[in-house]
Parts: structure tokens; sequence; C-alpha cells
């Protein structure tokens, strides 16, 4: 309860903004109700009173309080200002912005003014406007940051990064501890493609808010993209210690962990994300889900809660964007978009490009959008001589969004989903009328703005169709593009590359997060009982390599068995899998471009079939392939196979021969036909589009 009133206007007044200041909201409303009888006609008293009635959600009194305010004091500046804040919070910013505008008439050049007119304008998505209203704003109170702070936010979202990041600087210069500039400039270089200042600025922005934790999370995943895996580790830690049961930063520390392949105590870390998703529970990254031992309906549940988080996010900026779409007339082509950040000399890039070029030959109107920058590479020369390639990697995602939607894509396939810079923010945005997820997520994406997934019949087989959100298309051959004709350089001798002389070589080229515990254990009992062979991995950084070297030791393996291969350009990389005999997959999460390329370099993959697309995904491979022996089901068998094939070099021998007469004539790496297949079920979604029916299964 509060102490009795003062008896002058001056103490109520300055006890009623003592209660504001600390947040003491109901208790300063009951205050300035009780003032108000003795002290009927004070303009700022009952405006401090419709204060703590909007804080309180109570905007209907508020509004009553605000407006017997404004009739004793109709000039008054931060009462009109709470009066257009008041109609914005009810969706009325066109009144907003009037009001501020015959506030300005009366009051002109007013920063308050500005600043509040600036920011209905952004409401209202007009950000020209609002940046001249912030501009001028500034212009009458220079050394005022918050000023600074907005014209910098609305800069951003106009695309003129280099003008906001010198609004931010000099904010800091004025603030140094300001953690909001901080984080601000954070996120502004991070658009600029420059990762690791960015985790740098939003790492002092959390040392300046010890009780912020998306600071610090956003800052890790930085660090993460750019490989600096130890230091991204740290800052999930330190978020986690902040907000200790925040389900979204616990699984990307799992992550984390698995990719450093730090095993200790991880069983508890992944118990403890496994039952916040089966809770329901927000945040959880749908890909760094895919690496724990759970079921597809699990997976599913995992994906619909992350992807309600992002529609709850893009909501607005949807409605601001207001996509319309035209229907195309009957006899139109048929205007397909392509989203990756793969269109370049990567692995995806080289796998997309020669499928890229045989719909080149089809009456598609193929439209690509690179998220990356381009890199110069013959990869990205072929991709743009055999469609319009769009570079879209210097625009925000609402801007994206509003270039795809311009360029009238009829159906727009999303190459990326969950997986590295995600396309999800942009997707949800729904740029394009037909939304279809392919390729970089092996799952579903459970989000309503997706309308098909692009499978197949073994990837996805019939018990597993409860378990996606989307419709589905399922081809008549494996849905992952195999180039036949991949460029790659000629392979050093094998002692080069650090392999023994004799020996057979077992390989898994996959991320260590895919090489759990269970299954490092597996190609341990694999070497135990082939003489002589070794296990050949890519080499990670942040002492992971020792970290396996010290598991094979306490397996009771030599840990010179395990030779390690530094990251090469992909064309060497290709050519490295002649000394490769046997390669080994993972689980749950399965090999799928590494295994792509080791059957097309004619060498055996040996897999293990799960329950989920992402563990079925080499499953497909193989039975495309007709190697459909080379598919296990459990871990007896697999390093039964693997062991068998091992002290067999005949056999081994055979499968390679298989491999190269197939590599001429199997579907698997008929990129024609392929095309042709893709063309298909373009085709039918866009008939049932362009007749009104509803997305649908389809099976071709």
């Amino acid at each position: 309860m509060t102490d009795a009133l003062p008896t002058d206007i001056a103490a109520t007044l300055r006890k009623l903004s003592e209660l504001l200041q600390r947040n003491n909201n109901e208790e300063a409303a009951h205050f300035a109700a009780t003032a108000r009888r003795q002290f009927p006609v004070s303009a700022e008293l009952i405006r401090l009173h419709g204060m703590a009635l909007m804080r309180l959600g109570q905007r209907r009194e508020a509004q009553v309080a605000m407006n017997r305010a404004a009739e004793l004091a109709p000039d008054n500046v931060e009462l009109q200002c709470n009066l257009a804040s008041l109609a914005m919070a009810d969706g009325r910013v066109g009144a907003a912005i009037e009001r501020m505008h015959r506030a300005l008439a009366k009051t002109p050049g007013h920063p308050a003014l500005l600043q509040t007119l600036g920011g209905a304008y952004m409401s209202a998505g007009h950000r020209a406007q609002a940046r001249d209203a912030f501009a001028a704003a500034l212009q009458s109170a220079p050394q005022h940051p918050a000023l600074r702070l907005n014209l910098a936010a609305v800069e951003i979202e106009l695309g003129h990064l280099t003008q906001a990041e010198a609004l931010l600087r000099q904010v800091l210069q004025q603030v140094p501890n300001s953690d909001l500039a901080h984080a601000m400039l954070g996120h502004l270089l991070y658009m600029q493609r420059r990762p690791k200042e960015a985790a740098t600025s939003l790492l002092q922005a959390g040392n300046l808010a010890p009780n912020n934790v998306q600071h610090v999370f956003q800052a890790a995943l930085m660090l993460a993209e750019i490989g600096d895996l130890s230091a991204a580790q740290d800052g999930f830690a330190q978020a986690l210690a902040r907000a200790p049961d925040s389900a979204a930063t616990m699984s990307q520390l799992l992550l984390i962990r698995r990719r450093l392949c730090r095993w200790q105590d991880i069983d508890a870390l992944s118990e403890c994300v496994v039952g916040a998703a089966s809770k329901g529970e927000q945040g959880i990254h749908p890909f760094a889900f895919l690496a724990e031992d759970t079921d597809a309906a699990l997976q599913l549940r995992c994906a619909k809660s992350y992807a309600s988080t992002i529609e709850e996010q893009a909501a607005s900026v949807r409605k601001q964007l207001n996509f319309r779409y035209a229907l195309p007339l009957p006899d139109a082509p048929i205007r397909v978009g392509m989203i990756a950040e793969g269109f370049n000399d990567t692995a995806a890039g080289q796998h997309i490009v020669g499928f890229v070029e045989a719909l080149a030959e089809s009456d598609l109107d193929i439209h690509l959008f690179a998220i990356s920058p381009d890199d110069g590479s013959a990869v990205r020369r072929r991709l743009a001589a055999a469609a319009t390639l769009h570079d879209i990697s210097a625009l925000d995602r609402a801007q994206a969004a509003s270039l795809i939607h311009g360029t009238a894509i009829e159906i727009l396939f999303d190459l990326n989903g969950y997986r590295g810079r995600a396309n999800t923010e942009l997707m949800a945005l729904r740029p394009a009328p037909i939304q279809v997820g392919w390729l970089g997520y092996p799952g579903s994406s459970g989000a309503r703005w997706m309308d098909y997934l692009l499978t197949d019949a073994i990837t996805l087989p019939a018990e597993l169709r409860e378990h996606v959100s989307e419709k589905v298309i399922r081809l008549p051959r494996c849905y992952q593009p195999s180039d036949p004709n991949r460029s790659h350089s000629e392979p050093p001798p094998r002692t080069a590359c650090g392999l023994p002389e004799k020996g057979v070589v077992f390989a898994c080229f996959s991320d260590t997060h895919t090489i759990t515990p269970e299954v490092f254990a597996r190609y341990m009992l694999i070497l135990h009982q082939v003489p002589d062979s070794v296990l050949w991995l890519l080499s990670e950084p942040s002492d992971t390599n020792e970290r396996l070297r010290q598991a094979a030791h306490a397996l009771d393996t030599d840990p010179e068995r395990l030779i390690f291969l530094p990251r090469v350009a992909y064309t060497d990389y290709l050519g490295l899998y002649t000394h490769v005999d046997l390669y080994l997959d993972t689980l749950p999460i399965n090999a799928r471009a590494a295994a792509s390329d080791a059957l097309w370099a004619n060498r055996p993959v040996l897999t293990r079939c799960g329950n989920t697309m992402a563990s079925r995904t080499v499953t497909s491979l193989l039975h495309h392939v007709g190697l459909t022996e080379l598919i296990t089901t459990d871990s007896s068998s697999f390093v039964g196979m693997a062991t068998a094939l091992g002290n067999d070099p005949e056999a081994l021998a055979t499968l390679r021969r298989h491999l190269m007469l197939q590599r001429s004539l199997n579907p698997l790496f008929d990129l024609k036909g392929l095309a042709a297949d893709f063309r298909r079920a373009v085709r039918a979604i866009s008939t049932r589009y362009r007749i009104g029916r509803p997305p649908s299964d389809i099976d071709l």
C-alpha cells in the first residue's frame, strides 16, 4: 500500500513518477486514481494515470484518462505522443500519424513528436518517411543517442548498412556502455557478412547486460557459423547459465558438443533436450534435433514448435508486405524458383549444377535465388548460364521476399530448409503461392507456409507419411541429384594423405555431429576385426581430432589408426575417394552428399537404415543403385557386414566393378531422367494451383 497522499500536486506527481520508474504499475494506478479525487484537473496527474493503466494492459481505461488529460492540456507534447502510442497499440496507425502531424503543426520540429511520428511510419511500413522523421528529430536534438539508434534501425530496414553502421558507432562514442547499440551493431555486421566482428559486438552487449540471454546466444550462433566451436561452446554455456531452462540454448550447446566430440555427460544433456521437445517447448532447432536418437513423430513435433515461433515473428512483416499472386494464364510457362546458399563451388553446388543444366532444356522458366555472394567459380557461371540467377545475398528477408514475389515465381523450392543459413524466415513471408521443400533438410518443416515436400518412396515410405505436415511428392527415383560428370583432381599417393601403403581404408567424411559415441564404437569394433585397417575422417578444429584419438584409445584401439583429412577443395576431395575401400555411414543422420560422392567414385557405402527420413537417405541411394545388400537394420549386422567386406578384397572389387557399370547406366546418375520427373512433378503442382485446387499428395 502507498503512504498517505501528499498535500500538494508537485509532491504527488513526484511520488507517482517514482512508482512508475520502479515499474510498480498496479500501485501507481491505485495511487493516481485516489489522487485524482484531490486534484481532478491536473492534466499531468491524469496522463501519468493513463500511463500506469497502459502498462497494466488496460488500454480502454488508459484511453479515457488520456482523452481527459488532452481536454485539459491540448498542447502537451508528451500527452500527444502517449495518445499516438495508444492508437498504434490499437492498430490505428493512420490515426497516430495524423495526430503527430497536427501536433507538429503547432510545435514544429519538436524531437519527441518527430520520434513518435517515425515510429508510427515504421509500424505502417513506410520506411522512407520514417527515416525522414527520425533524421529531422536528430537534427533538432543531435546529442540524443536514442534518436540515432532509431535512425540506424530504419537505415538497416532500408538496406543502407554503411549509413547505419556510422550512426551506431556515433552512438557508441556518445554512450560506450550502450548494450543496445553494441547489439544492433553486431546484427548489422552479421548482415554485412562479418560474423567474427558481429560476435565480438554481441558478446560486448552481453557483458554490459548480464541478464540478457539473447546477446550471448546470438554471438555463439555466429561463432559456430565461422567454425570457432570452442568459443561457441563457451557462449552457449554462458547463455545457459543465464537461462538454465532454455531449451533453445540447450539444443545448440548439445549440437556444438557433438561437433566437438565432447561426449562427457552428453547423454544427460540429450535427455533434457529430448524431454523438452516431448513437452512441446519452443526454440529447439530442428536441424540440431536430427542428431538425437528419436523418432519421426517427435522430429515433426519439434519442427512444428520451432516453425510456430517463426510464424509469429513473421506475421507483422507479412501483413505489411501483403503479397498478392496473379494466377498465370493456362498456357503461360511455369516459372520455378529455387533458393539456396549453395549456388557456388560447394558440394551442394556441384551436385545441383548438372541438374539445373538438364532443366534448361525443358519448357520450365527456372530462376535461382542465391543467398551467398558470387564466388567467381565455374559452378556459379554454369548456373547463371543455365537459369536466371538473382544474387540476393545483400538483401534482408523482406527485401528478398519482395524481389522473389516481384519475379512472379509460381512454385518456389527451398533447397536449404533448416540447414545452414536457413531460409525459413524468408519463406515464412510467403513470396510465392506454392512453396516446396527439397534437399537441404531431410525431414518435415512442420511449417504452415510450406505446401509440399519433394522426396521418394524409399526415403519416405508409407508408414512415415503421417509424420510429414506438407503434402508429399514422391519421385519414381532417388530425389537427390547425382551428377555423373563431376570434375575431380588426380589424387596424391596414399602415403601423401597420411594413409598406410597397405591395408583397408574405411572412410566417413560426414560432419562430426553425426558421429555419435555409438557410431564411433561401431567403427572401433570394425577396426578390431579387420587387421591393418584404418578409419579416414575429416579433420575438425578445436582439438576434436585429439578427442577422437582419446576415445579410440579408451576403446582399446590404436589412435594412429585414425587418419584425418584436412579440408580441401571439392574437386580435390572427390579425387581422394580413389583411396577409399568402404564408406561407413552414420545414424541417426545419414551421410547423403558424401555417400553420393562415394558411389559416384565407384566406392561402396554401407548404411544402417533407421525410422526417420534423415536415417533413410542413403538407403534410397543404395536401393536405386542396386546394392540393397549394403543396407543393414541393426548394429550387429552393420559391424558384421563391414568386417566381412573388409576381410574380403575380392568382394570389395566386385562392388567397385558393379558401381563402375552403374554410373553410365543407372537412373541414380541420370540427370536428364531426374529433370524429366521433376518437370512432371512441377506440372502436376501447377495444374492443381491453376485450376484452384489445394495441394495434394502426388505420387509419380
